[in-house]
């Protein structure tokens, strides 16, 4: 064998070891991208499926609730929750302080178009940095409280078909302190 001969089966063999190496990387990519969330036929909770360790599919529950004639629900906790592919709900509001970029425990309240009734949304209920609310196309006013500061925004546009994606942002995470007493 010469050294051409060498150099080239090298070369192949380097070439069949990438196309090897990239395409499980795209596995894995695949395997790692989000899963699907579906309202459930219920009504009342939003399923995640997705590819868990191991390619053991997985489930989880998000509960959905309603305030008047809004749908709402809470996501964003770790990395399958953020890499799912949600209902279309038409309001997205993203909730980050102190540079942190997530943030939960958020009180929001939606003034909608005349005689729509306000949407009050409880802290306890907004579990995750996002929050998704099925309103219908028109101007909204929001207000998102953060322990002891608000955030408002004004004449936030909603079409219908698409969804609008929102930022609330503090300039530091001020949420519950827990006190610790040392003797």
């Amino acid at each position: 064998m010469d050294w051409k001969n060498r150099v080239g089966g090298g070369l192949r063999f380097g070439a069949v070891l990438s196309l090897g190496f990239l395409l499980g990387v795209a596995q894995v990519e695949k395997a790692d991208a989000g899963g699907v969330a579906r309202v459930l036929p219920s009504g009342d909770g939003v399923q995640i499926e997705y590819q868990g360790a191991e390619g053991m599919q997985q489930q989880d529950i998000i509960p959905l609730y309603q305030a008047g004639a809004a749908r709402y629900f809470s996501a964003g906790i770790g990395l399958d929750e953020r890499g799912a592919d949600y209902p279309p709900f038409a309001l997205k509001l993203v909730f980050t302080a102190g540079g942190k970029p997530y943030l939960t425990g958020v009180t929001v309240t939606i003034q909608g178009p005349k005689g729509m009734e306000k949407i009050v949304i409880p802290r306890e209920r907004v579990t995750g940095p996002w929050l998704f609310v099925d309103v219908p196309a028109g101007t909204y006013d929001i207000s998102a409280v953060q322990a002891d500061q608000t955030q408002t925004l004004k004449a936030v546009k909603v079409e219908r078909g698409k969804t609008r994606v929102v930022y609330l942002r503090w300039p530091e995470d001020r949420g519950i302190k827990l006190s610790s007493s040392v003797e």
